[in-house]
């Protein structure tokens, strides 16, 4: 089966793992790619800090979950659970999101999840996000979330949440495309709070390191919260809604596959429920799964003599299948678990989706 280039196989360039002449060469393109790229992002930031460029205030609070790094941090369980705080603080959020894989007029892959999770909540879609807080403001909306927002700073916010993936914290140590950072670690001196995720899969002591080397980038303007989370699996889920317990893939012959930003972090999920592997596809971030993927994934499963195919919550929704050929498939949901800090985190979002008033002004 053809792929995309995968985050892995990305991955396996920029840190360096993949070896030979043509990786070196690569590298060296991908550095000589990156200086133009990091001067443009520090110009940006700067005209921003310095209000050179200008920012839309909402009339009503913003709470973005973005991130420093390309890839998986979790962001998506995140915004979830913000969405959910705001709604116990009797706010009626709505989530803004820049849409990928989606074309206009159509749900993104991130809207039709979040859909299933947070119930509910509306969701704008739209690569303008300060055109999408003026349709969700005008819907109703009394606190808006932005979904991957810490770089879009035209839309003002109360509170910027950095999602912070501990096992792969600084993004190979370099600014894209030489890496996987968006932007510097400095950076973080813009976020309200960090929130350490994954914290489960390395040492305490590691957590402490990374939370030392991301305090120390930002000197005296270090963030003010600093929680630790873990990715949780919560059920397994069908495309018609029927839930299923995770020991239903205990010691089960297994394929799995996803298209997300750390395809790696979901097959150790898997296995870590105790299933049997038997066979792994990850496709590019975002893939959109055509006829020709879908027949092509049910031949491979069949080749394998798999129990059971296991997806993400955000590809199922793209499939939306029952089987793939005669196999069930099924998507495994994953929520947020906070370690250390949730009482910190909570009460910095109740402190934002509080700040609202007469005086914020008006979404010009």
């Amino acid at each position: 089966m053809s792929l995309l280039p995968d985050a892995d196989a990305f991955r396996r360039l920029v840190d360096g793992s993949r070896a030979g002449t043509a990786a070196r060469l690569a590298r060296s393109a991908l550095a000589a790619a990156a200086a133009p790229y990091a001067a443009v992002v520090a110009a940006r930031n700067r005209a921003y800090d310095r209000g050179f460029l200008p920012t839309r205030r909402p009339p009503v609070p913003v709470v973005s979950v973005g991130n420093l790094t390309l890839g998986g941090t979790g962001k998506t369980p995140l915004v979830a659970w913000v969405a959910r705080r705001c709604l116990a603080a009797g706010r009626r959020p709505a989530i803004l999101s820049r849409g990928y894989g989606a074309a206009r007029g159509t749900t993104s892959d991130e809207a039709a999840e979040l859909a299933l999770v947070v119930p509910g909540v509306r969701h704008v879609a739209d690569r303008d996000r300060a055109a999408a807080a003026t349709a969700a403001v005008a819907a109703g909306a009394e606190a808006l979330v932005l979904d991957d927002g810490f770089q879009h700073r035209r839309l003002a916010r109360d509170l910027d949440i950095v999602a912070i993936d501990a096992t792969d914290p600084f993004g190979c140590g370099r600014i894209f495309p030489r890496g996987l950072l968006r932007e510097p670690l400095a950076g973080l001196r813009r976020a309200g709070a960090i929130v350490l995720t994954r914290a489960d899969l390395v040492a305490a002591d590691r957590c402490r390191e990374i939370e030392a080397a991301l305090a120390a980038a930002c000197g005296d303007r270090a963030p003010r919260v600093c929680a630790r989370a873990a990715h949780a699996p919560r059920r397994l889920r069908s495309a018609a809604g029927v839930d299923a317990p995770l020991d239903a893939l205990r010691g089960r012959r297994v394929a799995a596959f996803c298209g997300i930003g750390n395809p790696a972090a979901f097959r150790s999920a898997v296995v870590r429920l105790g299933a049997d592997v038997v066979e792994f596809r990850a496709f590019a971030d975002h893939h959109a799964f055509s006829p020709a993927d879908v027949a092509a994934l049910a031949r491979a499963v069949a080749a394998t003599r798999a129990d059971v195919i296991v997806t993400t919550l955000k590809d199922l929704v793209k499939v939306r299948r029952e089987r793939l050929g005669d196999v069930p498939l099924v998507a495994l949901e994953i929520a947020i678990e906070f370690l250390a800090g949730e009482d910190d985190l909570a009460q910095a979002v109740d402190r934002a989706i509080g700040a609202s008033g007469g005086d914020r002004g008006s979404a010009a």
